[in-house]
């Protein structure tokens, strides 16, 4: 037994916001009060705060934990310029061996000062003798260099697959750059790690995302990912509570094996299908109902309509298993909100539940969509920090759009459940930066002025962190155990040297756990 006193405890309780003592038995918090509390655990190890800030754990409700693993032996492309991007993936050619394969994530051809795209002949000097393959920050562009193309045998004469494309010269030769599902041409042949050794490197990922105050993650990669999942929580390792999301390719699978939302433990558990709608903002593929302000042909890629959509979220209701779905354009979100009024209509007439169906990023809707994610009872599932980071992108290309563009107020105020993320490795998975993001709408250097882009989508420092703990939990079904302080639920929680909410909004990028516990157990201490 552990007992907390003399802390500030803020408990996200509305019955008692704020205490002082918290006590803790087998993993699960059996008291929360004042000073009183201390006298009454005589038998508990007690531990003096010191005044410190007591959180409950914060969870990333939208993360691609085997990628962030595999990005932590990464070049890092996210520059400003081509020229620093190459730079670095010259430093990698001269550290390894002939034909070892050039990784790298992050780069954004939209903060480069001469625009365009790169192509593999900007690789090709500095990488003679390796297959080289770039993911875009957005994780929905690659770029690979000519060995890497050849490894794929992508040739003129390739053909673009379903809901992807092969970028291309005039003459018809692929340029280098992938987009969609055509990044699986290359991907796939890229060599991956065994289950062992994924394992090992998300065990190395799960104590960075603990030194940043994660204790839970909603998982959004594939096969191989739960495989690592398994095996660490097998091995008595996996100290997150992860909720895993199953790719809509394998709903015939998950559907024959009478998998359902919820399956598992308070460790690792099955969460919703993952569907993409669409592409991204920065390659221009997000779903729109006008053209991208520059390119006055293009409304991006939808992958599929709202009927097509209804239908595998019938299948998957039948199985019992909830919908979670990328959408970043407004057409894109309009489609996946009619499908789940279809949805909706059709679980009522089956008498099924109405599951927590989901929309990944929310980034654009039209005015006519903003409230009806809360008359669905659909979960948006966001990124705050996308808005700073994706600020200067929307104006170019959606122009007065994006009023409704990450508008978590304008969710909140209708009422919709708000569970926050971060798409990392998209972005960083640092919880205090989308905090940060979500209460100033500014970057870290203060642009784009003291009143944020877009200040009236502004949340408050209370409605920021329940959007990194009682609305994950909610989008979890797991509210009734995580999120808060309170007897009963599970001992999950971090500690703070300064009060988020006394100091100054533009100091909270800065914060960081000095201490995580997770289901009791202290697994970092600064």
């Amino acid at each position: 037994m552990k007992l907390l006193h003399h802390a500030r405890i803020y408990t996200l309780d509305p019955s008692r916001p704020v205490a002082s003592v918290i006590a803790i038995d087998h993993g699960v918090i059996i008291a929360v009060g004042g000073d009183e509390l201390s006298s009454g655990f005589d038998r508990a190890e007690k531990q003096n705060m010191e005044g410190r800030v007591i959180l409950p754990g914060l969870t990333d409700a939208h993360l691609h934990l085997q990628y962030y693993a595999l990005g932590l032996e990464k070049i890092d492309c996210e520059t400003g310029t081509l020229e620093a991007c190459l730079g670095r993936v010259a430093e990698r050619v001269g550290r390894v061996k002939p034909g070892e394969w050039i990784l790298g994530h992050g780069w954004n051809q939209n903060v480069w000062a001469q625009g365009g795209w790169p192509s593999a002949s900007d690789l090709d000097p500095i990488t003679p003798d390796h297959p080289a393959y770039l993911t875009a920050k957005s994780l929905h562009a690659a770029w690979a260099n000519s060995a890497a193309l050849r490894l794929a045998n992508i040739t003129a004469a390739t053909p673009d697959p379903k809901d992807g494309q092969i970028q291309r010269a005039i003459n018809g030769e692929p340029t280098g750059l992938l987009f969609e599902n055509a990044m699986q041409l290359v991907g796939d042949i890229v060599p991956a790690p065994d289950t062992d050794g994924l394992a090992r490197l998300m065990e190395q990922a799960q104590a960075i995302l603990w030194k940043m105050g994660l204790t839970g993650v909603h998982d959004f990669d594939r096969r191989d990912s739960f495989m690592a999942l398994q095996k660490l929580h097998a091995d008595g390792k996996l100290k997150l509570r992860v909720t895993k999301n199953i790719p809509v390719d394998l709903l015939d699978h998950a559907y024959e094996l009478g998998l359902r939302t919820g399956f598992g433990d308070d460790w690792l558990r099955v969460g919703s299908v993952k569907v993409f709608m669409d592409g991204a903002l920065g390659p221009r593929t997000a779903a729109m109902f006008q053209p991208y302000l520059t390119e006055s042909e293009n409304c991006g890629v939808l992958n599929m309509d709202g009927e097509e959509l209804f239908e595998l979220g019938r299948q998957a209701a039948d199985g019992g298993l909830g919908m979670t779905v990328h959408a970043i354009g407004d057409r894109a979100n309009h489609e996946v909100l009619n499908a789940y009024e279809q949805l909706r209509a059709y679980e009522t007439k089956k008498g099924l539940p109405h599951l927590r169906h989901r929309i990944e990023h929310v980034q654009l809707l039209h005015p006519d969509d903003a409230a009806r994610l809360a008359q669905l009872n659909v979960v948006a599932s966001m990124q705050p920090i996308h808005a700073t980071s994706d600020m200067a992108m929307a104006d170019k290309y959606w122009g007065g759009r994006s009023a409704l563009a990450y508008a978590w107020r304008t969710q909140l105020d209708a009422g919709a459940h708000l569970a926050f993320g971060s798409d990392a490795p998209v972005e960083s998975p640092n919880p205090f930066w989308g905090i940060h993001a979500a209460v100033t709408r500014r970057r870290a250097d203060g642009s784009p002025n003291p009143a944020g882009w877009h200040p009236e989508q502004r949340l408050t420092m209370q409605e920021a962190l329940e959007g990194f703990t009682t609305g994950a939990a909610y989008a979890a079904y797991a509210e009734d155990r995580l999120g808060k302080l309170v007897p009963g639920y599970l001992a999950d929680l971090i500690v703070l040297d300064k009060d988020p909410f006394a100091c100054d909004p533009m100091e909270v990028k800065d914060l960081g756990s000095s201490a995580t516990m997770v289901g009791g157990d202290w697994v970092w201490q600064s």
